[in-house]
């Protein structure tokens, strides 16, 4: 019977902040760079800001008959941003250099811990899913990072600098953000906490899926061998048909967000609209004014109109990031801290009363004893399931009995470095399994 389970992936992150100061760790190698994005991000937006009020001054202008004015708004408002999408254009490639280093040192690491992880947690887990987490999972996170850090703190200065405008504008019209804002920021809460579940659970079922996979692959000649394409296609589907629909799921309620902000933005266009025309026909605000407290108050609701897209997008990165830093959280195989030497093996091998259960109150090996004296030659037989391959894990330190000793030469195998214990073994697999590479690099 097969012990492996699918990625425990909890419906709900069980730590957002921890996984994210795991990720600003990652992040902190990359302190200088991330300052020099930054800097830029953040002049280019300035410059950005800039553009509507040239735009106000030119249309003034235009009114009064200065064409001198109005060349000379227009020029200043092409130059500013024509230099801030060249900056623009700058962090974006920056930004994407720097994530790709993240993003390999992330991988590295994730499978340095897989080659160091016992193999009790990988006979526990499903192949295609630890597979994902080193693929798919690293490269949702590296989406986000390339993506979703500048755009927040576009998106940051842009409503803070667009505030600032369209308050030194007339502070009455802004007065109609103080309901439509609230109004936005509730809902996007609402959808936060109804999205996240579905996130995680599309990156458990996807996991699931490539383990199933993994397996069928694996086992392709057994299932050839017993005729049952037939029945593994149809579980198949149905792996294929929950994974599709928990996809779907995310992103159907993601979808619903957007259309619903810009519906309360466009709302508060049309009443600025009809308070600003109210302003404007009482000598209160220019026609240029009134022009730049839109394009403000474009810049302004633009943003928050993708917060949802943007949290969806953070909450998929940070469910992703969750099951890798549950990875490197796992703890790494553990040497005893002073092992016992182990002199040059003799070939003196004896189990000692051991009792083994993978699952707890489920033995599978219940007293065992057995002497085997150098030079002897000895077959263990067997059916399937009697216990063969456990006693070779036992006695490869891949497991250890939880009553009883295994020693070899008189010596404790737990007590000695299971590497010395391991080069004391010469193992024939019954399938051998060959790696990528030459005949040589087999050997």
């Amino acid at each position: 019977m097969s012990r492996r389970k699918g990625a425990e992936v909890p419906t709900k992150a069980k730590n957002p902040l921890r996984t994210l100061k795991n990720l600003l760790k990652f992040l902190s190698n990359e302190s200088v760079a991330m300052i020099v994005i930054l800097v830029l991000a953040a002049i280019g937006n300035g410059l950005n800001l800039l553009g509507p009020r040239f735009s106000g001054a030119a249309i003034d202008a235009m009114g009064l008959r200065d064409l001198d004015a109005v060349y000379t708004s227009a020029f200043k408002m092409l130059a500013a941003y024509v230099i801030w999408a060249f900056l623009t254009y700058l962090t974006s490639v920056l930004m994407i250099r720097l994530s790709q280093r993240i993003v390999v040192r992330m991988r590295q690491r994730t499978f340095d811990k897989l080659v160091e992880l016992p193999l009790s947690y990988l006979d526990s887990h499903q192949t295609g899913d630890l597979v994902s987490r080193i693929s798919y999972d690293i490269d949702t996170i590296n989406t986000s990072l390339s993506n979703d850090i500048i755009q927040i703190l576009s998106s940051a200065i842009t409503v803070v600098g667009s505030l600032v405008m369209m308050i030194l504008i007339s502070w009455e019209l802004t007065l109609i953000f103080v309901v439509t804002v609230p109004i936005s920021v509730i809902f996007t809460r609402y959808r936060v906490r109804l999205t996240r579940p579905l996130f995680s659970r599309r990156s458990r079922k996807l996991g699931d899926m490539n383990g199933f996979v993994e397996e069928v692959l694996t086992g392709h000649r057994t299932i050839q061998s017993y005729d049952r394409e037939d029945e593994f296609t149809e579980w198949f589907d149905d792996q294929n048909g929950t994974a599709t629909k928990a996809y779907y799921e995310a992103e159907y309620q993601s979808s619903i967000n957007f259309p619903t902000i810009s519906l309360i933005t466009n709302l508060s266009l049309a009443m600025i609209s009809m308070l600003g025309g109210l302003l404007f026909l009482q000598g209160r605000l220019t026609v240029g004014a009134l022009s730049a407290f839109v394009l403000y108050s474009r810049k302004f609701s633009g943003p928050i109109n993708e917060i949802a897209n943007i949290i969806a997008e953070l909450q998929s990165a940070l469910s992703a990031a969750e099951r890798v830093f549950e990875l490197l959280d796992e703890p790494s195989e553990q040497n005893v801290a002073q092992p016992q030497p182990l002199p040059l093996a003799t070939g003196k091998v004896e189990f000692d009363h051991v009792q083994f259960s993978y699952v707890e109150n489920v033995p599978v090996i219940h007293d065992f004893s057995l002497k085997v004296q150098p030079g002897q030659l000895v077959a263990i037989v067997g059916p399937t399931g009697a216990g063969k391959t456990t006693l070779i894990n036992l006695l490869m330190r891949f497991y250890q009995p939880q009553q009883g000793q295994i020693l070899i030469d008189d010596v404790d195998i737990n007590q000695a470095d299971f590497v010395k214990v391991r080069q004391s073994f010469a193992m024939v697999l019954q399938d051998t399994w060959l790696f990528e590479g030459t005949i040589h690099d087999n050997i």
